[in-house]
């Protein structure tokens, strides 16, 4: 009943003297379904993922052999549980927008085509994994093709809004000279560090991505992605403290490596500014989305550590916290000489720094799951295969032995 009432209260919209749409009743179905099905999946994540641990940990102490199948049961289920939240939850989004005339169609539209052949690549290049070496390869290279003709037409149309000077006045903000000067200085500051990191710690680590590198990239981009959704703090003005949504990420650098780690956290950057974007200037786009969770890709820096291997905590949580020192500064930087109109106090530093410390309450939620995960050594054995340092550590013993 009251849903009828509510759909009924949401009737048409009028179009002013620019033909500009105003809708009756902004932000009431939107708001109100979004808070809704936010904590419908919030609570059925939470339950469906203690019931598939409950019969994980059955499985693996009645039938142990079967575990491995068990497991890709499991999985398929929670990645098609994601793929439903993205589309509901992005499908609002865009709705909300629309509304709102927060974003301009210049964006709104290349946005969507790109989130669109996007989350479709990803699924196409899971599939083809499945399949043979040749059908992956040509699956793969279509998709990427297709992203990143998607990705080049959605920065020109970005570019097109941000000369046009819509973007801060569309936000209420104004940049002066210094502050475009510091954006980008502050822009090649964090994304140089980030590299100097994935090339330091990412030497003997496997080049280029292979069969499965890359469909669990697609995988945890698409938990965390759908996770992101799933806010028990959400800020005023952009971001939010989740239930571990970066946790399939940070695995994934941890088991991969920091090189494609942080190419998997550039690609969820671009589907971050997808889903709640604020764009004001290019270089803040690119310190508050791609750079800054590009930064999560570090999370592996310390798995291939020798004195730390007996203590695969240790490794993935000293790796978290400089992922997450690093998205903070770029978070906050990015305040400080793009929001600083929003700042409610004099100093605007004090208030980015406290306005992004939400960073630091997510990652410790993300730290607390990824130790309960690192408590079992069969799931830190799986991890391990992937680790290219050992991988080559195997390939000269036996080499050695065979000699």
């Amino acid at each position: 009943m009251f849903l009828s009432s509510l759909l009924v209260a949401y009737n048409d919209y009028y179009k002013d003297e620019n033909g500009v749409k105003h809708y009756d009743y902004p932000d009431i179905w939107t708001s109100f379904a979004k808070s809704a099905l936010t904590q419908v999946f919030l609570w059925f994540a939470v339950a469906l993922l203690v019931v598939l641990i409950a019969i994980g940990l059955f499985v693996r102490f009645k039938k142990s052999e079967r575990l491995k199948q068990y497991l890709t049961v499991a999985i398929t289920l929670f990645v098609g549980f994601c793929v439903t939240v993205i589309v509901a939850m992005l499908a609002l989004e865009f709705f909300e927008m629309a509304e709102d005339g927060a974003v301009f169609d210049i964006v709104l539209y290349p946005a969507l085509v790109l989130a669109a052949v996007t989350l479709l690549g990803i699924g196409a290049i899971y599939t083809g994994s499945l399949c043979s070496r040749k059908t992956f390869r040509t699956v793969a290279i279509t998709a990427a093709s297709l992203i990143g003709a998607a990705f080049v037409a959605f920065l020109v149309c970005l570019i097109v809004y941000f000369t046009s000077g819509n973007a801060e006045n569309n936000n209420d903000a104004e940049i002066t000279k210094t502050e475009n000067i510091a954006l980008c200085l502050s822009l090649v500051g964090i994304a140089l560090v980030i590299a100097l990191i994935a090339i330091f710690c990412g030497r003997g680590e496997k080049k280029e991505f292979d069969t499965k590198s890359i469909s669990y990239a697609a995988v945890c981009i698409a938990m965390s992605f759908a996770l992101s959704y799933i806010k028990l703090w959400p800020m005023p003005q952009g971001g939010s403290v989740t239930l571990a949504s970066l946790l399939p990420l940070m695995l994934y650098s941890y088991m991969f490596g920091v090189r494609k780690g942080v190419y998997a956290g550039l690609v969820y950057g671009v589907l971050q500014a997808v889903q709640d974007p604020w764009l004001i200037h290019p270089a803040q786009f690119l310190l508050d989305y791609p750079v800054a969770f590009a930064a999560i890709g570090v999370t592996g820096m310390f798995a291939r550590v020798k004195k730390l291997e007996k203590v695969p905590q240790v490794q993935f949580a000293l790796g978290a916290i400089v992922a997450s020192v690093l998205r903070f500064a770029s978070h906050v930087l990015s305040g400080v000489f793009a929001f600083s109109e929003y700042s409610t106090l004099d100093n605007v530093w004090i208030y980015s720094m406290g306005y992004n410390a939400f960073v630091f309450v997510d990652i410790a939620i993300v730290i607390a799951v990824g130790v309960i995960v690192f408590c079992s050594p069969s799931i830190v054995k799986q991890a391990r295969k992937f680790h290219p340092a050992d991988k080559a550590t195997e390939t000269t013993e036996e080499n050695t032995s065979e000699s």
